[in-house]
């Protein structure tokens, strides 16, 4: 029971590790989301391979992915969505020029223009039909530092970052806890299950 125990509280630790981890990664590389969506990957694929092993079994450790995938967005987003939210001016911008009009690409790069006419950005919208079109004014968020990229003030929500990461978080826990407890069950009665013939 003892090592059971410990076994479950380690990948307990690792789901705790992995949510700080990676936002502290998105902290320090805040302008580039390149770096924490790959380390973040990878260790949701670590969690999986080490629930598998605390469980005997594929289907609940691939089950994991689902809350892993809240983790992953909550601990790639929250860190410049807070950093925009904390030090953030928000601007009323007008569209003037949209990259891809015109053209079949999904990556827009809207350019606006202050008030005044001096100050430019670059918005940027990774997919199809943007509800933005160029002659648009719209409510910016942008980072002074010129580190994290504008968005539109409307998409900046922090906390909503953080309630997803935490939920990914909890979804690990309860899986975790469930795989634990089965690991045990299985090693006490030195039986193997139906399902974990063909894992």
């Amino acid at each position: 029971m003892g090592t059971s125990l410990l076994a479950t509280f380690g990948v307990l630790l690792l789901a705790w590790a992995i949510a700080a981890g990676n936002t502290g990664i998105a902290y320090v590389t805040l302008g580039n989301d390149i770096v924490p969506i790959v380390t973040g990957c990878l260790a949701v694929l670590v969690f999986v391979v080490v629930l598998r092993v605390l469980h005997h079994a594929w289907w609940l450790a691939l089950l994991s992915l689902v809350p892993g995938l809240f983790l992953l967005v909550g601990t790639v987003q929250y860190a410049p969505e807070a950093a925009l939210e904390r030090r953030g001016v928000r601007e009323s911008v007008v569209v003037t020029a949209d990259s891809a009009e015109g053209t079949s690409s999904k990556d827009h790069r809207f350019t606006l223009v202050g008030p005044d006419g001096e100050l430019e950005e670059t918005l940027r919208y990774r997919g199809s039909n943007p509800d933005i079109h160029v002659g648009d004014r719209l409510e910016v968020i942008r980072d002074p530092e010129g580190v994290v990229p504008p968005a539109e003030a409307d998409d900046v929500d922090p906390e909503g970052r953080l309630s997803g990461l935490i939920t990914g978080v909890t979804g690990w826990k309860v899986i975790t806890l469930a795989a634990g407890w089965r690991g045990h069950y299985l090693r006490r009665s030195d039986r193997e299950p139906l399902l974990d013939r063909f894992a």
